[in-house]
């Protein structure tokens, strides 16, 4: 069996945000798979809701045996271990933690509870931009431009800076 290769954003905006993210990224190395790629910090402000304090993401690229359901299952379980209690689809608030499934690999995958590429990515600058910074040349399956295109032609306006 292959590996896949899956992209996970990383995202905090409560607490002691670096080291919730940190413990994340331990997590994930130690029940998903190996890191093989990570980002730089950055700080955004918030999306898709008004906040007063800005959110720190980093983006990683893990090789594993898991498929993407299984994946989903265990960041959910991380989330839940780091103390994130209210998962809610329907709006956008402030989190301990937050992990986003971006990409396993290039495949499609469009269920009710999984829609992988998130579907999202294009318009997120603080998912592009630390996406952009460690797989500039990865090409959207479904948009079919590399990252640093979805980047440059990207229209939020969100601040985005690398910490």
């Amino acid at each position: 069996m292959k590996k896949s290769k899956i992209y996970l954003l990383f995202g905090s905006d409560t607490g002691d945000k670096k080291k919730h993210i940190n413990d994340a990224r331990n997590f994930v190395e130690s029940e998903i798979g190996e890191i093989v790629a990570e980002s730089a910090l950055y700080a955004s402000e918030a999306w898709g809701f008004d906040s007063d304090t800005m959110f720190l993401n980093k983006v990683i690229v893990a090789e594993s045996y898991l498929d993407a359901f299984e994946i989903l299952a265990l960041t959910q379980k991380i989330e839940i271990k780091m103390g994130r209690t209210n998962k809610t689809t329907d709006k956008y608030q402030s989190r301990i933690i937050d992990i986003d499934i971006l990409f396993c690999d290039d495949k499609i995958i469009e269920t009710p509870q999984l829609k992988i590429p998130h579907p999202q990515i294009q318009n997120r600058r603080f998912t592009l931009q630390p996406l952009a910074e460690i797989a500039p040349d990865f090409v959207h399956p479904k948009l079919q431009k590399t990252i640093a295109q979805l980047l440059a032609d990207c229209t939020d306006e969100k601040r985005v800076t690398c910490v």
